[in-house]
């Protein structure tokens, strides 16, 4: 199993961030920010950064608002990647202005609390928070409560999974989509692609140990809002799409999770990329990440608007 060329050649160089030293990850991720960053449209979505309520007891939650042009328009509360441990609003700012200002989605991106100074929930119940306000507030920014769906990329991934859990087990808010891209579900780590992907590009089995071991805080019940891969029942879920690219210690509980929500009876996409690494997409010189970043923005459209296209990059 061979990484493609593209993304070998555009990784030379860039900034690995572990994550046994949480100070250093957050260094090397701010590293990584800066050298995978790209010209973001501008001009076609107002960007607001406020805070919001917070879950009962706790700190307001900073959230970044992109408001498209037309409006009404759907909703997607976005959470960063990051292992839990790293990241913020940054990390994922030009993808979220592309859906604004390309694709008329307006966006909730939430910087939530981060472990292990603030291990599970707390990062957990700030996105729960964040969704209850993006949909009971949606007019407010020009959205539509009734087209509101979550997405996240890792750990972000994670944590929309388990937004739609929790939506599904409390009655709200009544989400219609929910975009899982590689995503962070079983703290269990017996697949074999944990046990296969020990080294480098950008996120190994190594790291994902670190991870559980900063999140969990040392609990051993674990809850299924932590690792959904957990949770005894997927139906009812809203409609998804999983996106696991194959050189990825998270890709088996991946297919595992999708596997579960196919036979569950939930609407699901599947796409498996072929030589391609954990957080591929966000590597913009190489025609995988270009690829895989026009699908998501083509099923946000199809999933919320109903359109259907073509758009292939280039």
């Amino acid at each position: 199993m061979h990484l493609d060329p593209e993304l070998a050649a555009a990784l030379d160089g860039m900034p690995y961030v572990g994550l046994a030293d949480p100070v250093r990850a957050r260094a090397a991720m701010n590293d990584l920010v800066r050298a995978l960053a790209r010209p973001a449209s501008d001009g076609r979505a107002e960007v607001e950064d406020r805070e919001i309520p917070g879950p009962p007891g706790a700190p307001p939650v900073p959230v970044r608002i992109y408001r498209p042009r037309a409006t009404p328009a759907p909703v997607l509360v976005y959470f960063h990647g990051g292992g839990f441990v790293t990241g913020g609003l940054e990390n994922e700012h030009e993808r979220c202005l592309e859906f604004a200002g390309e694709d008329g989605i307006a966006v909730v991106s939430v910087d939530y609390r981060l472990a292990p100074e603030h291990p599970f929930p707390a990062g957990f119940e700030d996105c729960c928070a964040a969704t209850a306000w993006a949909h009971e507030h949606a007019e407010e920014f020009g959205g539509d409560p009734g087209r509101v769906a979550v997405g996240g990329g890792s750990a972000g991934g994670a944590l929309a999974a388990a937004v739609a859990l929790r939506a599904r087990d409390e009655g709200g808010p009544p989400l219609v989509f929910q975009m899982l891209l590689y995503p962070v579900l079983d703290d269990r780590m017996a697949t074999p692609s944990i046990r296969t992907f020990t080294e480098p590009p950008l996120f190994n089995s190594g790291d994902v140990r670190h991870m559980w071991r900063h999140y969990l805080g040392g609990r051993t019940d674990v809850p299924a809002y932590a690792a959904p891969a957990r949770a005894g029942d997927l139906s009812g879920l809203p409609r998804a799409y999983v996106l696991l690219p194959q050189l990825d210690p998270l890709r088996d509980e991946g297919f595992a999770y999708a596997h579960r929500l196919i036979v569950s009876g939930v609407p699901t996409e599947l796409h498996h990329v072929p030589g391609a690494c954990h957080g591929f997409d966000g590597i913009m010189s190489a025609r995988p990440g270009r690829f895989a970043f026009e699908e998501q923005r083509a099923v946000l459209r199809r999933c919320l608007f109903g359109r259907l296209d073509s758009a292939v990059a280039k």
